[in-house]
């Protein structure tokens, strides 16, 4: 019988109706395969995913799609957000079967969970003649299905990036220019991001182009990323309305959503313009923090401090049919009707016209030119416009709350509440706001209190007041890079502590000395059919890359040449690989940091909370920042405490210059120049 109703992953729960004989990944379900010889289905998908909803509806609450699933396969449902390492291995295997990948994914396994066939979506008819044809095989020549599959996971296997045996020492960060050249060939100067649709928003790129840009006195690159930032700030992938991004665009110039909102997506994006807040002091970036952490506030965020996962893209439209972006979308004569007089005026800001239109009559809310140019045009002060459009969003807010709301995604993820969790403490950092600070504590301390286990390791997910499954590398290295940053916005010793104690635990249960990453499970977890080593940078940065930057920021911290050598050593291993930038560009913004620009920065006293602000609220890329309000043990903070006094120590790989009690001193020696 169908299983799912004992899960709580909202994606699983989806299915629980279904006429499918639908079990959860465990254990239990792959011996059952193994003892009744039979093959298995593994379909992959999550909630907010408009296509797997497709698939579900035309196949899995279908009687003769069930019939032939429950006579001749043991089929299992993924939560690819519950569970990323069976998502990773089984999208390898299928982007080597088809070069394509994408969700739902549909896999055909051999009993021992090895695959040998798969895809994305299927129409009805094709997936039972598939299944049909794919059992009739097993049946007459299994060892035809086993040797492939064996030429399969050898492949699978060969994925990963092996270690450099290469003696050289480790490239000058002087090499990376050429490797920015070649990207900036793909860039789009027209609406910002790359020159291809679907556009997907890729954070961390633009951070480490920010960085690049800012460092090198780069200033084609620093306007191709405020170009970017602005152009997905004006389309609809933003919500103007009510706040937060949605996944990506379909389009070119960053209009037409994919509608689901993700957390993973707002908490990065919500540093990344933080960050370029403090470079800029732009208000329209200062705008999009406060309009997502409104949505986050309102729509993610449980009262312990946790943050929910995703809005669906679907949501009933008036006929009471699930559509994708239904709740999100405009229709002419609607607005004519809410806005009155304001209506032609708005149609300029929000361009209902050609420009905004989308399909059967609905717009889609995209801006195309400045406020202070569609004031003038308009005749009026660029503050009674953005008054008026205040006013308007305001409207339109309190009549799209009437309408059926996206279905929400409420199990929580450690690894993409600290990605939140460091948005907004980056958020504070910019704009100093305290919402955001407390907001980044309550769900800190909702982490170490629930979802991190007395024995050490942290668990995956939580929902009805239970925290289930083995954390991932990802769990642990965007926490520590969490906790990371929360110690320099209260100089608070036990986060940095914290964020030792992270890494030290992903030392001990998942580095592979051999391989010289980090394997997705850890040891001491569940084995797939093959290790997963997480290092090319996506929408999410590699877990790995990610604990190359904590590793180093850490050794620096507690002297520690050990941590040092083991993220340089992954970065030696890496630059080979750099064929293709954006997909390492957090393995670019750790060969940054061994630029002679960067410096670190201690900051010792009672004090040491307020006197940071200051420093914080500076766009400063390039400084690794520690404190302490007391003494400290921490070795680069031992002996620099002094009891009525802040004191300032700006070092350069533990060589400092002598401190200074000046503020104004400091942030002179911290600047690119000095």
């Amino acid at each position: 019988m169908n299983e799912l109703k004992q899960e709580t992953s909202p994606y699983l729960l989806q299915h629980a109706n279904n006429p499918i004989y639908w079990k959860a990944w465990s254990k239990e379900t792959l011996d059952k395969a193994k003892q009744e010889n039979k093959l298995i289905v593994v379909s992959v998908g999550y909630s907010a995913c408009h296509w797997c909803h497709v698939m579900e509806h035309e196949s899995f609450e279908d009687e003769e799609v069930a019939q032939v699933m429950n006579n001749s396969y043991i089929a299992i449902k993924v939560d690819r957000e519950e569970r990323p390492d069976v998502d990773a291995i089984y999208m390898k295997a299928l982007q080597l079967m088809t070069r394509q990948g994408g969700w739902p994914m549909n896999v055909v396994l051999l009993p021992d969970g090895r695959p040998v066939w798969g895809g994305t979506y299927f129409k009805k008819e094709t997936w039972i003649s598939a299944l049909q044809q794919l059992q009739e095989l097993y049946s007459t020549d299994p060892a035809k299905m086993v040797e492939y599959a064996e030429k399969l996971h050898n492949g699978v296997v060969a994925m990963n990036i092996t270690s450099n045996e290469s003696e050289d020492t480790l490239p000058q960060p002087e090499n990376i220019q050429p490797i920015v050249e070649k990207w900036t060939k793909s860039f789009d100067n027209e609406y910002g991001g790359y020159a291809r649709a679907p556009k997907f928003m890729m954070p961390d790129n633009y951070l480490f182009l920010q960085r690049y840009g800012y460092q090198t006195n780069n200033t084609e690159l620093l306007n191709f990323v405020d170009l970017t930032l602005t152009r997905m700030a004006w389309g609809g992938l933003f919500d103007t309305v009510d706040g937060g991004f949605s996944r990506y665009s379909v389009d070119m110039k960053w209009h037409v959503p994919h509608f689901e909102k993700m957390l993973y997506d707002n908490g990065q994006l919500m540093s990344l313009y933080a960050e370029a807040y403090k470079r800029t002091k732009n208000s329209l970036y200062k705008e999009v923090i406060e309009k997502t952490h409104s949505f986050v506030a309102k729509e993610l965020t449980m009262n312990n401090g946790a943050f929910y996962s995703a809005l669906d893209a679907d949501s009933l439209d008036e006929k009471g049919h699930l559509e994708e972006g239904a709740f999100y979308v405009w229709e002419k004569n609607e607005l004519k009707s809410l806005l009155g007089n304001d209506f032609e005026l708005f149609s300029q800001i929000f361009n209902i016209n050609e420009f905004g239109f989308w399909e059967d009559g609905n717009f889609v809310l995209i801006q195309n030119q400045p406020i202070e140019e569609l004031a003038q045009t308009a005749g009026i002060t660029p503050e009674t416009l953005q008054q008026k459009k205040q006013g308007w969003e305001k409207l339109l807010y309190e009549v799209r709350e009437k309408r059926a709301k996206p279905r929400l995604d409420d199990k929580v993820l450690t690894s993409w509440n600290a990605l939140m969790l460091k948005g907004y403490v980056d958020a504070y950092k910019a704009l100093g706001n305290t919402e955001y600070l407390d907001a980044a504590l309550k769900n800190a301390e909702f982490i170490t209190q629930t979802m991190w286990h007395e024995d050490g390791h942290l668990w995956r997910t939580y929902k009805n007041g239970t925290a289930k499954i083995a954390g991932f590398l990802e769990d642990y290295a965007l926490t520590a890079d969490a906790f990371i940053a929360l110690h320099q916005a209260t100089m608070n010793e036990k986060w940095l502590l914290y964020a030792k104690q992270l890494a030290d635990y992903c030392l001990d249960h998942f580095y592979n000395e051999k391989q010289q990453f980090f394997s997705f499970n850890a040891t001491n977890s569940e084995q797939l059919i093959a290790a997963h080593f997480e290092t090319e940078d996506n929408v999410i940065p590699a877990s790995n890359s990610i604990m190359g930057n904590v590793l180093y920021a850490l050794g620096l911290l507690f002297h520690n040449n050990h941590y040092e050598k083991i993220a340089l050593q992954m970065l030696h291993n890496i630059i080979p690989s750099l064929d293709y930038p954006s997909a390492f560009s957090n393995w670019l913004n750790l060969w940054l940091n061994l630029s002679p620009e960067n410096k670190e920065l201690a900051i010792c006293g009672a004090n040491a909370k307020e006197a940071v602000k200051a420093i914080n609220s500076e766009y400063l890329p390039h400084i690794i920042i520690a404190g302490c309000k007391a003494e400290s043990e921490i070795p680069f903070l031992y002996n620099r405490f002094v009891k009525d006094s802040v004191m300032f120590y700006v070092c350069r790989n533990n060589t400092c210059n002598l401190p200074t009690n000046s503020i104004n001193e400091v942030i002179k020696q911290l600047n690119l120049e000095n």
